[in-house]
């Protein structure tokens, strides 16, 4: 399997795990409806556990531009393999928030909040506020990337045996730092099924909150950013 297969796969299987979860939670008719904040973020984790298990074998597991572009900032991967691998996880979390969609589809049209069938697909402040939201999201992501960095220390990359650290760290941010905004700290996990709301027939939709998009986009790859800087200083 190619690295930009790896990735692909990888990040499918992370937002078509996560996304179900979120699902499940806050639509109406699922086994799972109203079971909390809690068990989505403890769902995430045990999705970025499994994307970053299928992912490890060819591509070292990234499943997110902002790692992808922080390791490549420190040396740890060439920046000729950023292109490729950062189209692989925005077509991935396209192919896995479609998968999602289409296992809890009959579920929309039950559920009348627009804004919880936009909330399956990504994320939305709690309190709208831009900087603030941005600031969350930075802070949140160099949280998940400083520590990914230490975590995949020495090797060059993520790999299988750090499938349960990773994951315990990102259940750590969605119980923490990722309350205010709904935690995307990857922009392909967001960006990706954003655009896949806009294009897909859900039921009783509302818009996909363009205004709001960057902020998903930019927080977490400065976020990631800063956090490569600190580590390679410290390094």
């Amino acid at each position: 399997m190619t690295p930009f297969l790896g990735e692909f796969i990888g990040t499918g299987m992370l937002i078509l795990l996560g996304q179900t979860v979120v699902s499940n939670v806050v639509l109406q008719q699922s086994k799972g409806h109203n079971s909390g904040w809690i068990v989505i973020s403890f769902g995430w984790a045990m999705a970025v556990f499994v994307g970053v298990y299928c992912a490890t074998p060819s591509s070292k597991a990234h499943l997110n531009p902002a790692i992808t572009l922080s390791f490549a900032m420190i040396g740890k991967i060439p920046w000729s393999i950023v292109p490729a691998y950062i189209a692989a996880q925005f077509l991935g979390a396209m192919a896995g928030s479609l998968v999602a969609w289409l296992c809890f589809r009959p579920h929309f049209a039950p559920t009348a909040d627009a804004n919880l069938k936009l909330a399956v697909f990504c994320t939305i402040p709690a309190i709208r506020s831009p900087f603030d939201n941005l600031m969350t999201e930075l802070i949140a992501t160099f949280v998940l990337v400083f520590g990914a960095l230490f975590i995949a220390s020495p090797g060059s990359s993520l790999g299988a045996l750090d499938a349960l650290p990773v994951s315990l760290l990102v259940l750590g941010i969605g119980l923490g730092p990722g309350g205010p905004t709904g935690y995307a700290i990857n922009p392909a996990r967001d960006l990706g099924p954003r655009i896949m709301h806009a294009l897909l027939p859900v039921a009783g939709k509302r818009d996909s909150d363009w205004a709001y998009a960057w902020i998903p986009v930019a927080g977490p790859v400065l976020g990631g950013l800063i956090a490569a800087f600190l580590y390679k200083m410290l390094g």
